[in-house]
């Protein structure tokens, strides 16, 4: 389960990752030291301030990996065994359903010292938290059967059987690629991507001088843009150009040459990208409408430009507008996540219910993107509201050319057409069309009057999937917020703090498992 901020006590939102139906590559593992190695192979990254379990199956006398959980420790050890009760019964629960209940249990603990702290003094500090997982576990059945701590290149175990087991100052871990698993992940294909933080560092809003020029486009376009989009009859044509502006700065984008490195590319693409249109896209994106079509963007060609335009819009999320970036993030999710990327998918995804917690697309992903649920259905979804448009232009246009004596225009391929005002995505087919096992959803636009992203159904429902709480497309109860300038409060350091933000500046985060419903 990874929530939004890595070291706070906000841990509701979380990912778990299943076993997939990969061709195996059998490595066996002996030791404490081989597994503290093999932690980074099982998740694909390297974990930090992280609480870790990895399920156990028994396959022939042997135990085999099956689900994996992660949860940032919680800044407070008041929160500590709520986050032990609910990782162990989200992972364990979560492989009853898919009907392998794991037989044992792996803990680790990964948090690297404070200042005045050594590794045994992190050891010594965790040491309850490891118990309470140990504890959880055992309420239900499966018995961790080796917890380590991993700190300062050091390892330590919870489950030493006499006292002088492992030394006061730990055992080294091993160069990074050098063991034997290493050297089967690699001949398998398996990649570590670094840490949570350097990937969120992706997506994070910008904290340079240039930040003060994009919060004043931002500023600027919204005085155009919201009463426009307030407007029943110029909503459409600003989705009409929010669309196409996308568009253009994609084939942009997929005309760069390609850069090796992340940050390298993600540079690249902010200098592509000019304040001016970032603002039209963000604000423009704030229309449900308009995001669900942008979903669309989501396979062959059209997903590498698109998962890039909607990672620089999150960048530009500037100040008060942090907000505003539960768009683009769940749009960078929604992306990944159809590519087959699951760790940047539910990362991006955690950090859109960070930004805005009732953000009920991100939700609905963030969920069955965790329970391993394939994202087909939701492509079937988004092609067929694609297609839909594609034939209602058609069918237009042969009503216009009969109705002046023209030639009917013949059946055959047609061009992907982008600018015909479109239905939600969802919300014009039933639920249990795509698995959701609901009653059918209302169909028709969104109501003109309400263009803030929170008035109804937020987005394709993925199958198998059902929302935490229940709503319906329509009004919400309560006051809408346009998607110009938000209203802000400061923090304690004088500067603009998001909703969702606790008293230090930090992302509470929000979800289907940090005390997000």
């Amino acid at each position: 389960m990874t929530n939004h901020s890595e070291t706070t006590g906000s841990f509701e939102n979380g990912d778990i990752a299943y076993d997939g139906s990969a061709p195996e590559h059998q490595v066996t593992l002996r030791t404490p030291a081989e597994l503290a190695d093999a932690l980074p192979y099982l998740l694909g990254y390297r974990p930090e301030d992280s609480i870790v379990l990895v399920a156990l199956n028994d396959r022939g006398g042997r135990g085999r990996f099956g689900g994996r959980a992660r949860l940032g420790i919680p800044a407070s050890k008041d929160d500590w065994p709520f986050a032990a009760r609910q990782l162990a019964h989200g992972l364990i629960t979560g492989s009853e359903r898919r009907g392998a209940k794991p037989e044992q249990m792996v803990a680790f603990l990964c948090q690297e010292p404070a200042a005045d702290e050594s590794g045994r003094d992190v050891v010594r500090r965790l040491e309850p938290l490891a118990q309470k997982l140990r504890t959880e576990c055992g309420h239900l059945d499966v018995p961790v059967i080796e917890a380590l701590c991993i700190s300062d290149g050091r390892f330590w175990s919870y489950c030493c059987p006499t006292d002088g087991c492992c030394p006061d100052d730990g055992l080294p871990m091993g160069l990074p690629g050098t063991s034997v698993l290493a050297a089967a992940a690699a001949y398998a294909g398996v990649q570590v991507r670094g840490s949570l933080k350097e990937l969120r560092a992706r997506l994070l809003p910008w904290e340079t001088a240039a930040a003060l020029e994009q919060e004043i486009a931002l500023d600027t376009a919204g005085l155009s843009l919201v009463p426009r989009i307030l407007d029943e009859v110029e909503r459409a044509s600003v989705a009409e150009e929010t669309l196409k502006l996308a568009e253009r700065v994609m084939t942009r984008f997929a005309g760069t040459p390609f850069l090796p490195g992340d940050a390298r590319a993600d540079l690249r693409d902010d200098q592509l990208l000019d304040h001016e249109e970032a603002a039209a896209l963000i604000l423009g994106l704030q229309d449900r409408t308009t995001r669900d079509r942008a979903a669309e963007w989501m396979e062959g060609d059209e997903a590498g430009p698109a998962l890039r335009l909607w990672r620089a819009l999150a960048r530009r999320c500037v100040g008060p507008y942090g907000e505003h970036a539960a768009a683009p993030l769940t749009l960078v999710g929604w992306v990944a996540w159809s590519a087959g990327d699951q760790l940047e998918a539910r990362e991006a995804l955690a950090m859109a219910l960070g930004a805005d917690p009732d953000y009920l697309f991100a939700r609905l992903l963030h969920q069955a993107c965790n329970e391993g649920l394939d994202p087909e259905s939701v492509r079937r979804c988004l092609r067929a509201e694609r297609q839909g448009r594609v034939r209602s232009k058609t069918a237009d246009a042969c009503a216009v050319a009969a109705a002046v004596g023209a030639e009917t225009p013949q059946d055959g391929p047609t061009t992907r057409d982008d600018g015909a005002a479109g239905a939600d995505a969802v919300a014009t087919l039933p639920r249990e069309a795509i698995g959701t096992g609901g009653g059918a959803a209302p169909t028709g636009p969104e109501p003109a009057s309400r263009p803030c992203r929170r008035t109804c159904v937020d987005g394709p429902v993925p199958a198998g999937s059902r929302p935490a709480t229940s709503r319906t497309d329509g009004p919400c109860a309560g006051p809408s917020r346009a998607p110009g300038r938000p209203r802000t409060r400061t923090s304690g350091r004088g500067g603009p703090r998001r909703r969702g933000a606790d008293k230090s500046g930090a992302d509470r985060g929000s979800g289907v498992a940090e005390k997000r419903p």
